[in-house]
């Protein structure tokens, strides 16, 4: 079963972003705490959303994926960004993964989105594989761009006064 994320899920949410980032190895970066995941998910101003995966049988959480709209200047139309997908190993196989992309795919449609767009690491052959299974094109002409921590705080203090 694939429905909403709510508030109770957030410990379950961060404890998957965890597993995720191990994963991922990149234990070090995921730092996101529950209340953050409460903010940003159910806050006034929600930031982003998450859809869950349960198992039909058990009702478990056994995977999410956390998304938030974008925009196109090309189309002057909204999209989706798909942050986060995962799920959890010992469940992979039985088409939750597939669910959960099917179901954000839907949100793209019934709210008029023209693009649903995510990255995947290079070396993780098995997922890029499974995304091409169902028509995802891997757009290889494009690079991802982080600018964080020291290097982020070194450009805005560059910045000239912005008026408005």
């Amino acid at each position: 079963m694939i429905r909403a994320a709510t508030v109770h899920d957030v410990p379950e949410i961060r404890a998957m972003i965890g597993e995720l980032a191990a994963y991922h190895r990149e234990v070090e970066q995921a730092r996101a705490t529950e209340e953050q995941l409460r903010e940003a998910l159910f806050g006034e101003l929600p930031a982003a959303y998450a859809l869950i995966a349960e198992d039909d049988e058990t009702a478990a959480t056994v995977g999410f994926a956390l998304w938030f709209p974008s925009f196109s200047t090309w189309t002057g139309v909204r999209g989706m960004h798909l942050e986060d997908l995962f799920v959890r190993p010992g469940a992979r196989g039985a088409g939750h993964g597939k669910a959960l992309l099917a179901a954000l795919a839907a949100v793209c449609t019934r709210g008029g989105f023209e693009r649903f767009e995510w990255c995947v690491l290079a070396w993780n052959e098995p997922t890029i594989n499974f995304y091409k299974s169902i028509g995802v094109q891997i757009i290889d002409d494009w690079r991802v761009c982080h600018l964080t921590g020291e290097p982020l705080a070194a450009l805005a203090a560059q910045a000239p006064p912005v008026s408005g």
